[in-house]
């Protein structure tokens, strides 16, 4: 990333926090935000409803393993989910800033229950043609939540320093989604079986936004009009979901969130390869419920920083700390070392996360933060989603070693 993408602008950035005041200073700590109204209910069926997101791909790939598929097969059926899911959140998106929330949230919540009781019915590893489409219907309709809370914290936060609470906290809330879910996956896998839960996963994504969509903030959003001129942060996009692309400091963010998303993606199935070559199956949940661990850890402590410097220095390095916490994976440590490992990488990614996040109010088209930040959930998801891909050609290519 370059420092001009990130550094504060010389204008003004767009104005929609509340008025200034009283009320606009009130303390930017954890605690008073979550006391705010309407936050604990939009954050809880934020999080509930991206469960699926954290659990889709460990439960197909348990699944099919289990059913005697080849780690290929496995890897495609998590990399068609992760693709379709991250390429449909700018259309999404877009739906939001032109229907409004509540009915987009509603119509994904049914629809990704429907497809993963779909996924219920067939069996993947031997009707893997009906799964794979299944995959990507689930994927195709997975809500575009963390886009819609993100152009509703300055409805709900006074003034600038809430808000950048509010998004350390919407990034513990999302790293709270990949602990719970890899967790929940090896609970239910073992307590009600592979097959229900799957349908408990749909029932989840249903549950979260449904919760989430008939909010009150949710109800009345409506799409600020664009600000063109001197006190706009950014420059009014063209219409449609590509917009944000066509200026350099989107394409800067979300290209370094492509990349952070291929070492994401890879560590699922290096967690499953791990977890078959010593006989432990909970590494498969373990390894990316511990890095998302680290993630959480990372956003609580570094939304208590005094911060200097610019965005993008400080993106810079989370994304340099995210990648060299990575490297030790490849010398294949052992079992209890692997999970450590997996955490330090994590300490790294909510930051990166953060600051990204921060560095759209500067830089995203001016009336488009919707379709803006669905755009940088793609790319980090579209980045996962090879990452899955590649690590599975790979693993089903290599040839069995002896037993660490």
């Amino acid at each position: 990333m370059t420092s001009t993408v990130l550094d504060p602008p010389t204008t003004p950035t767009r104005t929609t926090t509340a008025p200034a005041g009283p009320a606009a200073s009130a303390s930017p700590g954890y605690r008073r935000l979550l006391t705010s109204p309407h936050v604990p209910r939009l954050l809880t069926g934020a999080v509930v409803g991206h469960l699926p997101v954290a659990m889709a791909p460990l439960a197909l790939l348990i699944a099919v393993r289990a059913q005697g598929g080849s780690v290929g097969l496995a890897g495609l059926l998590a990399a068609a989910f992760g693709v379709s899911a991250a390429v449909a959140q700018p259309g999404w998106a877009t739906l939001l800033e032109r229907r409004g929330q509540t009915v987009t949230l509603l119509a994904c919540g049914l629809g990704t229950a429907g497809c993963f009781l779909g996924l219920a019915v067939v069996r993947p590893a031997g009707q893997p043609v009906w799964a794979l489409l299944l995959s990507v219907a689930a994927g195709l309709c997975t809500a575009p939540l963390e886009a819609a809370l993100r152009a509703l914290w300055p409805e709900v936060t006074r003034g600038p320093a809430q808000l950048r609470t509010a998004l350390s906290l919407d990034a513990c809330a999302q790293e709270v989604v990949f602990i719970a879910g890899p967790l929940l996956v090896l609970a239910l896998g073992v307590t009600i079986g592979g097959t229900a839960t799957l349908v408990a996963i749909g029932l989840l994504g249903l549950v979260g936004a449904l919760a989430f969509a008939t909010a009150r903030p949710a109800r009345h959003w409506r799409p600020a009009p664009a600000a063109p001129g001197p006190t706009s942060a950014a420059p009014t996009a063209p219409a449609g979901f590509a917009g944000p692309l066509r200026y350099p400091g989107t394409r800067t963010l979300a290209s370094a969130l492509l990349c952070a998303g291929v070492a994401l993606g890879a560590l699922n199935v290096l967690a499953l390869a791990f977890a078959e070559h010593d006989h432990d199956p909970a590494l498969t949940t373990v390894m990316p419920a511990a890095l998302a661990a680290g993630s959480l850890i990372g956003s609580l402590l570094y939304g208590r920083l005094r911060r200097t410097g610019t965005l993008a220095g400080h993106a810079r390095v989370a994304a340099f700390g995210l990648l060299a916490g990575l490297v030790p994976l490849l010398l294949e440590p052992a079992p209890a070392a692997a999970v450590l490992v997996a955490v330090v990488p994590g300490l790294f990614l909510a930051p990166l996360l953060i600051n990204v996040f921060a560095g759209l109010d500067q830089v995203a088209p001016s009336g488009m933060l919707h379709t803006a930040a669905a755009w940088m959930i793609t790319s980090l998801g579209l980045g996962q989603a090879a990452g899955t891909a590649l690590a599975s050609t790979a693993v089903g290519a290599a040839a069995p070693s002896p037993p660490r």
